[in-house]
């Protein structure tokens, strides 16, 4: 295996990421938007998920393909961003045709960052016009850290942000992965500058620094005394050019967990809403080789562990945060 050309999900062919931020309310919005129809589909393993049209990607439902998937900050406000994608897809003529009409199918995720320093005071809800700007913003190309949903993310004691990573299996198959940090855990091990994401690391992608000494992945959690006094949630999508069926695509999905569990200890918790979407663009076919979905389960979860670290590593400082980043407390070190 290596890592694609640019390291990102958009390594995946067909696909483009678009960012927008409000750096004063400290949040902003990302869209994965596909150049025609993918198959998506989505898991959750979270106890505080805020999503829309995710019902839509179950396998048995009608529609099986989107033109777009949105990571949002904001809480249920976030909710409001795909509205923006939805109203940019209609113009373009894109989405789900009923007879004359056509309706963009556009699921969505939010994560919690409404406790983050910034200014929450709006008039009105900014993240449907967020979803707009980000539409308006795909490029192959795209920054990590603190932009798009990864704005005002946080984690237990560092800044979280947008993080990606790709890999191309030996079969030709591109997987990537594409994620907002926002955890109520931790992604370093103890005070250390050692990501618990090390093993996975690839070309120094997140610093180089391997993984410390000795391990203890239960001192993360004895750090809260009592609840969180907020949630969070780590919302993902993992992309394949792999031909996939919704089912499939599940599968992957599911697998890709796996990632997240070993980037952030602990994950999964009750007040995460932690949600991995699948999108799959169908453009190489797969073997009758079972072992060509065991190989994407891995590719999807080592490929979201290294971009879990990314997003953490790559995130930029700015006034009134409440939490340093890891180039604040390590980069001098």
């Amino acid at each position: 295996m290596k890592i694609g050309p640019r390291n990102l999900i958009t390594d995946v062919a067909g696909l483009r990421v678009g960012n927008a931020q409000n750096d004063a309310i400290k949040t902003g919005t990302t869209v994965l938007l596909g150049d025609v129809p993918f198959t998506a589909a989505v898991h959750v393993m979270g106890g505080a998920p805020g999503t829309r049209e995710t019902d839509l990607l179950a396998p048995d439902k009608l529609v099986q393909e989107v033109d777009a998937l949105v990571l949002s900050g904001g809480s249920a406000f976030g909710l409001d961003a795909p509205s923006g994608v939805c109203d940019g897809l209609r113009k373009m003529g894109r989405g789900f045709k009923v007879g004359d009409a056509i309706v963009p199918i556009v699921p969505g995720a939010i994560l919690f960052d409404l406790l983050n320093g910034g200014d929450k005071n709006w008039d009105e809800n900014p993240y449907k016009d967020l979803g707009a700007k980000a539409l308006a913003d795909v490029s192959e190309d795209f920054d990590l850290g603190t932009v798009g949903a990864g704005t005002g993310a946080t984690t237990q004691e560092l800044k979280g942000g947008l993080g990606s990573a790709s890999v191309v299996l030996d079969n030709g198959i591109t997987v990537g992965a594409l994620v907002a940090v926002n955890a109520i855990g931790s992604v370093i091990q103890g005070e250390q500058q050692h990501f618990w994401a090390a093993p996975f690391e690839v070309n120094g992608e997140y610093g180089g620094h391997g993984s410390a000494a000795s391990l203890d992945p239960l001192q993360p959690s004895q750090a809260f005394a009592s609840p969180p006094h907020s949630t969070n949630t780590t919302i993902a999508i993992i992309a394949t050019d792999a031909v996939l069926t919704q089912a499939e695509a599940t599968r992957m999905a599911v697998a890709a967990h796996d990632g997240m569990a070993r980037a952030i200890i602990p994950s999964h918790t009750p007040f995460d809403g932690d949600l991995v979407f699948a999108a799959a663009t169908g453009k190489i076919p797969l073997t009758d080789s079972p072992m060509d979905q065991l190989a994407l389960g891995q590719a999807a979860a080592s490929s979201l562990s290294r971009a879990i670290a990314r997003g953490v590593y790559e995130a930029t400082a700015d006034a009134g945060d409440t939490m340093p980043t890891w180039h604040d407390k390590w980069a001098k070190g």
